[in-house]
């Protein structure tokens, strides 16, 4: 009678030992702790790209966070703004925002910044007391990349226009920079052998690369310059010129462009106001160089045409390139010329990932932004997408693909400046100010007036 009984204690302590260690183990999984395994949507909304450049790497990041599923939509740049600004006053915005460099002041109270620290709960599978397996949930905490790290892995640019305060707004998968097109037929058909590394031997060029029909009218120009309206960037064409000269964009929170900078070896040179006479001589029938007037269409359909010589562009202009010329235009792509005896300058343009205030998974979006602009990520997307690199590691690599090296091997001088609150607003100024030189103002008074107005969306 004994035995059964010895039994039966036996069954219970085991069973009682298996409950009070199921129990055990559940204490550890906090309400919190389950709440970060519950599925997550991430939203992100931008422009230019198409969803399926990222398929692969959010497939990747899935794999690792199968609870987090990420949702990219491409709007029209013409809606984008109008249509975030909406959402995020609606409280139904997305919580990764692609955003030019020259809007993150614009859009930074509605930003939130790198945490110090990303928390992610994982599944993890063990085995209690070698009866059975169970998963059980842990929760990491993954240090951040800091303004330091930011310096030392991305070119210099991005540190200075996504780091604010010592923190970090924002990061890029690519940064583009500004090139020379030119069309080889037509530099053959003037005997000229190669593109111009110099603004002097580009003013050259121009004059052998203009002719006028009958009537006096411009048949073919050598460059799309001068006018504001009918060349495309010219706001980044003028500022690169402005930065190449020597003009002090701006010092601590004042537009200073109009202004002789402080120790300028030359006293009696302004290279603010000289680089505007300089871009507006290209629109001047009185000059030499004269070459370009507002009667052309866009710069880039001109140079699809085939009736311009040379423009300026980026990496991003290529595709629209490619599919008008149907095979028919014979151009190349040279870097953008430069001051002799000077540093050598270049500007650069792109689009950084950052994370909304109101997001309510700021932790999983910015896990994902650094999971997204690391080595190996970035270098998926750069490859399907045939973007310049943003990361120094990817450098030397991109640069023996002909078609990028153009591109990369000005990234590490490329720059941009602040262009305020309202860089639209600025733009406008610049347009304004390349008209009214043009037509004759004063040119000092001209450049000073724009940036008054400049002045005005500073904070």
């Amino acid at each position: 009678m004994q035995k059964p009984i010895k039994i039966k204690f036996a069954i219970l302590l085991i069973l009682g030992i298996f409950v009070l260690t199921a129990g055990l183990r559940c204490k550890f999984i906090t309400p919190s702790q389950k709440a970060l395994l519950e599925p997550i949507e991430l939203t992100w909304w931008g422009v230019f790209d198409d969803p399926e450049n990222f398929t692969e790497i959010i497939n990747e990041y899935r794999a690792l966070h199968p609870n987090i599923s990420v949702n990219y939509r491409k709007l029209r740049i013409e809606e984008f703004e109008k249509e975030l600004l909406d959402a995020l006053a609606e409280d139904r915005g997305p919580d990764i925002i692609s955003l030019h460099n020259t809007w993150l002041t614009k859009y930074l109270p509605k930003l939130e910044s790198l945490p110090a620290k990303t928390k992610l709960a994982y599944e993890v599978t063990k085995k209690s007391l070698g009866i059975k397996e169970e998963t059980l949930i842990e929760v990491r905490e993954a240090p951040s990349l800091t303004p330091a790290q930011l310096k030392d892995n991305f070119i210099d640019v991005v540190y200075n226009d996504v780091v604010r305060d010592n923190k970090i707004y924002g990061l890029p998968l690519s940064v583009d920079t500004l090139v020379l097109f030119y069309n080889r037929d037509l530099f053959n058909n003037a005997g000229i052998p190669l593109p111009p590394q110099s603004w002097i031997s580009l003013q050259e060029n121009v004059k052998r690369l203009t002719f006028a029909d009958s009537s006096g009218n411009l048949a073919q120009a050598g460059i799309a310059l001068g006018t504001a309206e009918n060349v495309e960037r010219s706001f980044d064409i003028l500022s690169l010129l402005m930065m190449q000269n020597g003009a002090q964009m701006t010092t601590a929170d004042r537009v200073t462009f109009n202004l002789l900078p402080p120790g300028f070896p030359d006293r009696t040179y302004n290279p603010g106001p000289e680089a505007v006479r300089f871009y507006t001589d290209f629109a001047n029938s009185g000059k030499e160089v004269y070459a370009w007037n507002e009667n052309f269409p866009n710069s880039l359909e001109a140079f699809a045409q085939g009736r311009v010589a040379m423009i300026f562009g980026y990496n991003y202009h290529l595709p629209y390139l490619e599919i008008k010329r149907q095979g028919k235009l014979n151009y190349g792509v040279t870097k953008i010329p430069q001051i002799e005896g000077r540093n050598e300058v270049n500007y650069a343009s792109y689009w950084v990932q950052t994370v909304s205030q109101k997001s309510k998974h700021i932790n999983e979006a910015w896990d994902f932004i650094q999971f997204l602009t690391k080595k190996n990520q970035a270098k998926k997307y750069l490859d399907k997408t045939l973007k310049p690199t943003a990361l120094r590691s990817l450098i030397e690599e991109q640069i023996s693909n002909d078609k990028l090296k153009i591109f990369v091997e000005q990234l590490l001088t490329a720059k941009s400046w602040y262009t305020g609150a309202n860089p639209q607003a600025t733009e406008t100024a610049f347009k304004e100010m390349i008209e009214l030189a043009r037509k004759g103002a004063d040119l000092q008074q001209t450049v000073t007036n724009a940036v008054l107005k400049v002045q005005q969306t500073m904070r």
